[in-house]
């Protein structure tokens, strides 16, 4: 039980890190997904990205992502470099669900509990010096920009600013679990750059305050791509297509509303309204008072 929002997001923030008993199961499988593509194919490189490396994950929503830097020529297709990562794995997992789910192949170990997406890359000669940018499968068909070090190194940049005290990490993780909770179609590495981008330029984290105003923003904007603030790449999508674009922008107004309420409630000393709609905004998972 929690007495105060501040005491319910701190509760609420705590059971949405991973455990490190989760990490630890995700991570046993690493050797023999790399030796399974080294076995089928030249590697240069295997890089993790996403939630797990970034420490924004969402307990029990969490892929462990392996980018596989692919040493031979990139193919004209994205869809034949998925189909030569999944063929790979489906050969050494015969057992195990082994799906293409664009941009990646996702390996269900354990009946789906440990999951790892694996991402096709290729390196290029874009980028600043010193800036590693590959081709990934984009989210639909074609070839798309990653720059994996440099946008951990943004995100990890404004969380240590002073007076944010990990704010950046935070408040992705809670736009996470909004997603997550309400079944939202958007990207999540996409909610993790916008709430990165959005801290820049605060002095200090309230979550209530900023998650409101995050989804406000969000809302306004109307998922709008984003430019790559740290110039390395293209610019970053929320939807993979315009029917979920659609879904994602209609929660995204309902969340916006009840985050709004939440905080006006908040913001007049009401408590018991405020946890009624943070509870409603993370479909019905935030702390009870």
């Amino acid at each position: 039980m929690a007495r105060t929002v501040a005491e319910g997001f701190r509760v609420f923030l705590e059971r949405l890190t991973p455990l490190q008993s989760q990490r630890d199961a995700a991570a046993k499988h690493r050797a023999s997904v790399e030796s399974s593509l080294r076995n089928a194919m030249p590697v240069n490189l295997f890089r993790e990205t996403g939630s797990f490396t970034h420490g924004t994950g969402v307990r029990n929503h969490t892929d462990v992502d392996l980018l596989v830097s692919i040493g031979r020529a990139r193919p004209n297709s994205s869809d034949t470099a998925l189909s030569w990562v999944k063929s790979a794995l489906s050969a050494s997992f015969p057992y195990t669900t082994v799906r293409i789910s664009r941009p990646t192949v996702v390996v269900e170990f354990a009946s789906g509990t440990e999951t790892w997406e694996v991402l096709p890359g290729f390196i290029t000669d874009r980028g600043p010096i010193g800036t590693s940018v590959y081709d990934i499968p984009g989210a639909s068909f074609g070839w798309l920009d990653s720059a994996p070090t440099a946008h951990l190194s943004y995100v990890t940049e404004i969380n240590t600013k002073a007076g944010i005290q990990g704010g950046a990490k935070k408040l992705a993780r809670l736009a996470k679990a909004w997603k997550y909770y309400n079944n939202v179609p958007i990207s999540s590495f996409y909610l993790e750059m916008r709430a990165a981008k959005y801290m820049s330029t605060e002095s200090s984290f309230v979550p209530v305050i900023d998650i409101c105003r995050l989804l406000e923003h969000l809302n306004g904007m109307q998922l709008a791509s984003m430019t790559d603030p740290k110039g390395a790449s293209g610019r970053f999508y929320a939807c993979s297509s315009e029917v979920k674009e659609a879904d994602a922008l209609s929660k995204l107004s309902t969340g916006a509303t009840r985050a709004r309420k939440a905080l006006d409630a908040h913001l007049k000393d009401d408590p018991q309204t405020a946890f009624y709609y943070l509870d409603l905004l993370f479909g019905g998972n935030f702390p009870a008072r």
